[in-house]
């Protein structure tokens, strides 16, 4: 389903250079650095090669260091096992083991440039030894560290061998009209000798070969930092793998983050709606309980004045509807309850001072928090167009791919949308972070913008899509029903299209949607 909304759905011209993030223009982006030799040549003029070049010349001793350590200490922890002396000694080992994962994390770090986080430290938890000694057998990040030590030693003689042959040959070969001049002046023969036997012997030493064997030795050079780089990839995998921290306390670490943000960002809610109601409807009921008790007092003196006075308390009356309204819209809107996102986006869409073009397509309703998460993001998104973005046209489009639901507010505007720290994108961002959300900003200077949400899209099965809340589930609060009635009585009373509650009986007051 595609609807536009907006003042004016014709196209205009935009106009603007630099972008929006929610709280100003954004930074101008960095063009890419350019290169003129293409990346195959390069290669081994890149510090990257000698960088990964360094590490396998270091893995050789340091791995053979530690397999030496770790199989010495786990035979010896073995046999000592029958007595008590092999418990602690086999921890004391994984502890060691431990202490080398820190130093090979940092050499990845350093020559790499992969930074693995640090595993969760072991605690004993009394405090005591044999407490100690318990956490660290009972560790599994111990154990992975253990088997990267035994396993790291192998691919590491490998890994040597043939960066080594790879690089020395090359550079050998490539140089070699160089130094050819050694073989004749000092060994005694005419060059490097290819072939040889009792009657006969082919040595390069034409110019011919010469030329040959440098440029053999060229595509060993070029090809070398690529096969380095191919046998690295191994060596970031099981450091990645073995020595950083468990998918559980990654895991559990990412929670405790996510529910600091959701524990942030509902106590600013809280003080937010504590403050609209203190400094608008509170205030202004209060005033209109003065009012209407002076003009109670002025009713049997003075009509005309007291009348006056009514009619003022009116107006404070629907200033006061319209207030809790706001209020009640920006904490769950009814039509998102009642009608689904199609409809709350379209009223969203409405209201945006941009033309703006809502494309739903879901076939049953996403889990009320997500879809709420989803309503907000979207509202805040467009409030961006509106004010910042510049744009004479937007797009909001939402959809479900597998178990995920996608969102995607585009707008013609003048680009440069940034996801820097204070910005309202980056409280979008920690926000969809905190329910496994994801949100990518693309917005280059000139436009156009596009934003994507992606967040955890699991159907609610009990709610199809554009179904509405059961009736009769619940009543409004007190407070809403005297003051609708209130509203109802004073005379000449109208309300706006959408009231903040359906209007309802004297007599018989009917049920409304739960909020």
């Amino acid at each position: 389903m595609a609807t536009a909304y907006g003042p004016d759905t014709r196209d205009h011209k935009g106009s603007g250079a630099r972008g929006h993030t929610g709280q100003g223009p954004g930074p101008r982006e960095q063009a890419p650095v350019k290169h003129f030799l293409p990346a195959a040549l390069r290669a081994p003029l890149e510090a990257r090669s000698w960088r990964e070049l360094l590490y396998v010349l270091l893995s050789l001793p340091l791995s053979t260091a530690m397999f030496v350590f770790a199989t010495a200490m786990t035979s010896v922890s073995a046999g000592l096992l029958i007595t008590f002396i092999g418990v602690p000694l086999l921890a004391v080992g994984l502890s060691v083991c431990r202490g080398f994962g820190v130093m090979e994390r940092a050499r990845a770090r350093g020559l790499l440039k992969l930074d693995v986080a640090e595993p969760v430290r072991v605690r004993g938890k009394s405090g005591s030894p044999m407490a100690w000694i318990g956490a660290v057998l009972k560790s599994g990040v111990s154990w992975r560290h253990l088997l990267y030590a035994l396993l790291h030693f192998p691919w590491a003689v490998f890994t040597f061998c043939v960066s080594v042959t790879f690089w020395t040959y090359g550079l050998m070969a490539l140089t070699y009209p160089l130094w050819q001049w050694v073989f004749p002046l000092f060994v005694g023969a005419d060059g490097i000798q290819l072939y040889g036997d009792r009657t006969h012997a082919y040595y390069l030493d034409s110019p011919a070969e010469l030329a040959a064997t440098s440029a053999v030795g060229l595509v060993l050079v070029l090809v070398s930092p690529w096969i380095v780089r191919g046998l690295v990839s191994v060596d970031r995998l099981m450091v990645s793998g073995l020595l950083g921290p468990s998918a559980l306390s990654a895991r559990v670490t990412e929670l405790e983050s996510d529910r600091g943000v959701v524990v942030d960002t509902a106590a600013a809610d809280l003080r937010r709606i504590e403050r609209d109601l203190h400094d608008g409807a509170q205030a202004r009921l209060v005033a209109l309980a003065m009012d209407l008790g002076l003009a109670k007092e002025k009713l049997t003196d003075d009509p005309e004045a007291a009348a006056r006075m009514v009619d003022e308390a009116h107006g404070e009356v629907k200033v006061a509807l319209q207030e809790l309204r706001d209020l009640a819209r920006g904490i769950h809107p009814a039509v998102l309850t009642d009608r689904g996102l199609d409809a709350a986006l379209s009223a969203i869409a409405s209201r945006c001072t941009v033309p703006v073009t809502v494309e739903v397509d879901l076939d049953a309703r996403p889990a009320q928090a997500i879809e709420g998460i989803a309503y907000f993001t979207v509202s805040e998104l467009l409030q961006n167009v509106s004010k910042h973005a510049r744009a004479t046209r937007a797009s909001v489009d939402v959809w479900r791919t597998s178990d995920r639901l996608m969102l995607q507010v585009t707008d013609n505007g003048r680009g440069g949308a940034a996801v820097s720290s204070g910005s309202g994108l980056a409280g979008l961002t920690e926000r969809l972070d905190a329910v496994d959300g994801v949100l990518v900003v693309t917005s280059p200077a000139g436009g156009p913008t596009t934003v994507t949400a992606e967040l955890p899209g699991a159907a609610d099965r009990r709610r199809p899509a554009g179904a509405r809340h059961p009736p009769g589930a619940c009543r409004a609060p007190a407070g809403r029903l005297r003051l609708s009635r209130l509203a109802l009585a004073l005379p000449d009373a109208r309300l706006s299209p959408y009231p903040l509650v359906p209007p309802i009986s004297p007599r018989a007051p009917s049920p409304v949607p739960c909020r």
